[in-house]
């Protein structure tokens, strides 16, 4: 059985799922003070499309 932070899971795969269920919240929906309330996702597609607009 594992367990990740005192959580318990019946298989390695309900653990990974859960894990993987929180990175993809984390990276694309939860907002972020720090980086304007934008997501991870949003933050750095936005910093692309200006390194883009700055070498066009």
């Amino acid at each position: 059985m594992a367990s990740v932070h005192e959580r318990k899971f019946g298989t390695r795969r309900e653990c990974m799922d859960a894990v993987l269920n929180w990175i993809a919240f984390y990276n694309h929906s939860r907002l972020h003070s720090s980086v304007g309330y934008l997501s991870p996702m949003q933050f750095e597609q936005r910093w692309y499309e200006a390194q883009y607009k700055k070498a066009a």
